[in-house]
């Protein structure tokens, strides 16, 4: 049966998980919050789901807990970090704080990373730059899941794209988007509460639609080269595969390329003998490089607060503003707790009680 948590609960119990399995104690305590942050905000396939998944990073050699985050590369507004295949969390935490710190002093900040590995969820990097005040964004390869438009051999990953722009009334637009119709993730929360993938979602491995969540895993895991998850806009230059397809490649090219990275292609592939080989990239600016700060803001917030306020299709009670739901969810979860399905709950015990013994 599924299971409600207490915030500091689920932190510290996912916490101790993450420390039985070879990550020191801040890293796993800043996995635990990022992990607990997902599951807040109603986005389970990036929450505590993925821990068996780290597990196996780390038993398959993709992620080395003692890895530590080495600057290469650097000038005043840009930096190049080697993530020594280290855990994706901290690397990713690493590279925030030095965009920050350069942003304050420079204005604005790039940072492209290699050798890391999954990161969580990417809206809780890039809301970070907002809290500083700062238009934050972040992306990531992930492993190949996704073939290019009109192809049907797996090449990119969902490859996530996030920006946070701060408002004057504190509600920043947050929008986090993997560039294929839906995150792997999701398919994974389908399969296992037993529902079909929506049409558009995924394509078997002769390139056709599939909507079959169990039978679509097993194809991907017996074919490790054909058939994936569909980019935004669909399988065909009509509905605009086309676009998502180069947003994804897009992010293969800023990740992978600055970096000098790999990309989604040979990325967690045992027979390389490899890390993880993903790649990231983040970027940070502030407002007042186009004039007074505190005016934009407000503008920024009367354009969010018009789109609001705009009447509502038929049958819906509201348009929303990108991170709108997830931020009322967090509010609800912070007072009645945080709900876990079944399987990510049994798992998540099953885990904690082996490492308290």
């Amino acid at each position: 049966m599924s299971r409600t948590y207490r915030y500091e609960e689920l932190l510290c119990k996912t916490a101790a998980v993450l420390r039985s399995f070879g990550y020191s104690k801040e890293d796993a305590e800043l996995t635990a919050r990022v992990l607990a942050e997902a599951e807040a905000r109603g986005v389970p396939s990036h929450g505590i789901g993925r821990l068996k998944l780290y597990r196996s990073y780390i038993t398959d050699g993709f992620v080395k807990p003692g890895a530590r985050p080495e600057i290469v590369h650097e000038t005043p507004v840009s930096l190049v970090v080697d993530g020594h295949d280290g855990i994706g969390y901290p690397i990713a935490d690493f590279a925030v704080r030095h965009c920050i710190e350069k942003a304050r002093a420079a204005g604005v900040a790039l940072c492209a990373v290699r050798n890391t590995s999954h990161y969580g969820m990417a809206g809780v990097w890039a809301e970070q730059f907002a809290r500083e005040g700062m238009i934050g964004m972040t992306m990531t390869t992930t492993k190949p899941n996704a073939m290019p438009t009109h192809g049907k051999t797996r090449m990119l990953g969902t490859n996530p794209i996030a920006v946070a722009i701060p408002a004057e009334d504190g509600r920043p637009f947050l929008l986090d988007m993997a560039t294929t119709t839906a995150a792997f993730g999701k398919v994974r929360v389908y399969e296992r509460r037993g529902k079909p993938l929506p049409p558009g979602w995924a394509a078997d491995m002769n390139g056709q639609p599939i909507t079959d969540g169990t039978e679509f895993l097993r194809q991907f895991s017996s074919q490790p080269t054909h058939g994936g998850l569909v980019f935004l806009g669909g399988m065909s230059e009509e509905t605009g595969g086309h676009k998502g397809y180069g947003l994804g490649l897009l992010v293969e090219l800023l990740c992978a390329g600055l970096s000098l990275g790999g990309w989604s292609f040979h990325a967690l592939n045992k027979a390389s003998g490899r890390g993880a080989g993903i790649s990231s990239f983040f970027a940070a600016f502030r407002l007042d490089l186009f004039g007074d700060e505190a005016a934009i803001r407000a503008h920024i917030a009367g354009i969010l607060d018009e789109v609001r306020r705009s009447e509502p299709a038929d049958g819906q009670q509201r348009v929303y503003i990108h991170g709108e739901k997830e931020r009322e969810a967090r509010e609800l979860a912070m007072k009645n707790g945080l709900t876990l399905d079944d399987a990510s709950s049994n798992m998540l015990e099953e885990l904690y009680a082996a490492c308290a013994n």
